[in-house]
């Protein structure tokens, strides 16, 4: 396949669409949410409640993974792809796998510090994670405005529908075991209507009735203990 300019302004026409490459923007305003709340969270851990602690730590620790497991799949699935098939493409794929890089430091060390702190609740403890996550919102807010503008767009015009589903698939399969209505209900909570228009395009009816009666509910008691309030 030839290369071909990619589109200055990120938009391009719908005539041109292959799939729709939305579910980028959605999963990426709950890593934006969760990460960018996330100190906040931390920081209201009282000196040495090692149980409030330990509910923060396993969010973060739900986040880390999401986060780990959005970048394996474009790592495995999607920069090879484009490269091949939009090989303009090429320039944007590498920078986006430098941040991918530079995300997987912050994270790994996230990961590695997070046991230490969630045992003690010691504000000393805690320095290290607010600075690993730091490092991440820092990182984030470099990479996803840059993956939004240059990468979603040649996604929408070279990928199938099915090569798209792959991939809110493969994030859905790593939801650590027991968080799915809490990372349901974070993506839900960082859409710009409260996730009423998501759940119309993504859950069946009997599933939107179950988050209404089960999900809503225990998101909403997790929210409560991880706020402390």
């Amino acid at each position: 396949m030839p290369a071909t300019a990619l589109p200055a302004s990120g938009d391009v026409p719908e005539a041109g669409k292959t799939c729709d490459a939305r579910g980028m923007a959605e999963i990426h305003r709950m890593f934006r949410a969760g990460f960018g709340e996330a100190p906040a969270l931390v920081s209201g851990v009282a000196e040495g409640d090692s149980a409030h602690a330990d509910i923060v730590g396993d969010h973060l620790g739900m986040l880390s993974v999401a986060l780990h497991a959005h970048h394996e799949g474009e790592d495995t699935h999607l920069w090879d792809t484009l490269e091949q098939r939009a090989p303009a493409c090429a320039v944007h794929v590498e920078r986006m796998k430098q941040h991918h890089a530079a995300l997987h430091v912050h994270l790994t060390q996230l990961d590695a510090d997070l046991p230490g702190w969630r045992s003690t609740g010691r504000a000393a403890d805690a320095v290290a994670v607010l600075a690993d996550l730091e490092g991440i919102k820092a990182s984030l807010a470099i990479h996803l405005p840059d993956e939004e503008a240059n990468i979603v767009p040649v996604i929408e015009t070279t990928l199938t529908p099915k090569e798209v589903d792959w991939f809110a698939e493969h994030g859905r399969k790593a939801t650590p075991k027991g968080k799915t209505w809490e990372s349901l209900g974070a993506i839900l909570a960082a859409q710009p209507d409260g996730g009423a228009e998501w759940q119309r395009e993504n859950l069946p009816a009997p599933a939107r009735l179950l988050w209404r009666i089960v999900g809503k509910p225990k998101y909403e008691k997790n929210r409560a203990a991880l706020t402390g309030r």
